[in-house]
């Protein structure tokens, strides 16, 4: 199954994205968010978290954010876009944070 080297799985996942949203999707549709490399790929994704957290993964969606715009006096500057990726886990399976695995 290891198509992709293990050097580069695990640079894949930057961290798991909490917020509101994200725990209402945990909870609703069995889905984990998190932050990942913005050059990631979905099967990269899914490898990368069969390998660290010992789960199957049932899909994977991604989608890019974009960076705010922000202000800095009178100049205008914008932070850095990034890419999300919603894990869906095969029915039974869970990854919890707060245990630390």
């Amino acid at each position: 199954m290891s198509a992709f080297k293990e050097e580069r799985l695990m640079q894949v996942l930057l961290a798991p994205q909490i917020s509101e949203k994200a725990t209402y999707i945990a909870d609703k549709n069995e889905q984990v968010v998190f932050r990942v490399a913005s050059d990631a790929t979905k099967p990269e994704v899914k490898a990368a978290v069969e390998l660290l957290f010992k789960v199957e993964v049932k899909a994977v969606q991604v989608s890019n954010v974009k960076g705010k715009e922000k202000r800095f006096g009178k100049m205008m500057g914008r932070r850095k876009g990034w890419k999300k990726a919603y894990v869906c886990l095969k029915p039974g399976q869970e990854i919890n944070f707060a245990a630390g695995e």
